[in-house]
């Protein structure tokens, strides 16, 4: 190759390197006609029994859940380790799915939803049918602790009249 085509090639090479140069520095401007969405989490199914078997692998993941309401309850609010404000904040508890002659709660699946928010299921009996998805914040104690985000009622149970 002669000089002149080194040459060539040699300035070629510094033009394109310059313009990528140029290009990775220049910062882009949002278009304005344009719409930016968030997409939409997922959530990972999950048994409340693995849950709590495993709560550090679901540790900062979004998990759903269906399981038989028991009560609301005060269980784990304000623990410094794991806060959630006792004046923001209630904790519900579910029924154990492995136990199906008694209402026994699954009180080591600490699940928090906001008070403005559980106050529209005043009206839950234990034993209804829910389905909450949200995030498993916290595996202090050794037990998961969660926010319920989503929260829905799939089934109640029939009211017994007592005339």
């Amino acid at each position: 190759m002669n000089n002149k085509m080194k040459s060539l090639v040699l300035i070629l090479a510094l033009a394109v390197g310059i313009n990528v140069y140029a290009a990775v520095q220049t910062p882009v401007k949002p278009d304005t006609n344009t719409t930016v969405t968030q997409t939409a989490k997922s959530y990972i199914t999950v048994s409340p029994l693995d849950l709590v078997a495993r709560p550090h692998f679901y540790l900062n993941k979004n998990v759903k859940i269906k399981a038989k309401f028991d009560k609301f309850s005060t269980l784990g609010l304000d623990y410094k380790p794991a806060m959630r404000s006792s004046q923001d904040y209630i904790s519900f508890l579910i029924q154990r799915p492995d136990v199906t002659d008694h209402n026994i709660p699954l009180s080591e699946l600490k699940i928090f939803i906001k008070r403005a928010e559980a106050e529209k299921y005043i009206e839950l009996n234990s034993g209804d049918v829910i389905e909450f998805s949200g995030k498993v914040f916290s595996n202090a104690l050794g037990d998961p602790w969660m926010d319920a985000e989503k929260f829905t009622v799939i089934s109640s149970k029939p009211k017994s009249d007592t005339k």
